[in-house]
C-alpha cells in the first residue's frame, strides 16, 4: 500500500465496536505516523491483541487510574504506555467512551522507514517493527502521544486496508501475560515475517 492508493481514512465510529471484533479487523490496515521531520511513515498491521472489560490482563480491569485512563476515551484515540520502564506499546481505543476497551498494536510491516535509519537489507526490514515496543521504537511513538486522537495529517492515523486484501488469520492466545492467559485474543498474518516472536 502506498501514499498514491488514497485509502480511506479508519473513522472512529468503525473502531466505536469491541475491541474483540475491532482486532482482527485492524489486520492489513495500515498505520501512518507523521514524524517531527514532516515525513509519513507506514506500516501494516500485521499482528493485533484485544484487550476488554472483565478481562484480567486488561490494565483498567480493576479502576480507572492516571497511567489507564486513556482506555476510557473516546474510539479512535491511542493509549500508549510503558513497560519495563524501557518500552512504550501504542494500543487503539475502541468501543463506547467509558468502556475500556482496546487494541494493542503489537507488529507493523513497514512500508516506509525513518530518514535516520539506514536502508536495511529486506530482511532485516521486515523485523524493524516486529513487536509492540520494536515499532513505537522505530516510529518515535512515546507516552506525550497518548490520549491523542488518531486524526489525519495529525502524529498518527489509521488507513483502511486495500479492498483486494485477503487476509490469512491466525487467531492464538495472548502474549506476556500472566492473566487471561485462555483468551484467544491475538491474531496475526499467517507465513509473515514482520510478526513479532514468542
Amino acid at each position: 500500500m502506498t501514499p498514491r492508493d488514497s485509502p480511506p481514512i479508519i473513522s472512529p465510529s468503525w473502531l466505536a465496536r469491541s475491541s474483540v471484533e475491532v482486532a482482527p479487523d485492524l489486520i492489513g490496515c495500515t498505520l501512518a505516523r507523521k514524524m517531527d521531520s514532516g515525513q509519513i511513515i507506514r506500516g501494516v498491521i500485521v499482528e493485533t491483541e484485544a484487550y476488554a472489560p472483565g478481562d484480567p490482563a486488561c490494565h483498567a480491569y480493576r479502576r480507572r487510574t492516571a497511567r489507564n485512563a486513556a482506555m476510557f476515551g473516546s474510539a479512535g484515540t491511542c493509549y500508549v504506555y510503558l513497560i519495563y520502564g524501557i518500552y512504550h506499546c501504542l494500543n487503539v481505543v475502541t468501543d463506547q467512551e467509558e468502556v475500556a476497551s482496546a487494541v494493542l498494536i503489537r507488529a507493523l510491516q513497514l512500508v516506509e522507514i525513518p530518514e535516520r535509519l539506514q536502508q536495511p537489507s529486506p530482511r532485516k526490514l521486515a523485523r524493524l517493527a516486529a513487536g509492540p515496543g520494536k515499532l513505537c521504537q522505530v516510529l518515535e511513538i512515546d507516552l506525550s502521544l497518548n490520549a491523542t486522537p488518531l486524526l489525519p495529517n495529525q502524529a498518527l492515523w489509521l488507513e483502511a486496508r486495500s479492498s483486494t486484501f485477503q487476509p490469512d488469520l491466525v487467531q492464538t492466545t495472548r502474549i506476556g501475560i500472566t492473566q487471561g492467559v485462555d483468551l484467544p485474543w491475538r491474531w496475526y498474518l499467517a507465513n509473515c515475517p514482520a510478526v513479532s516472536r514468542l
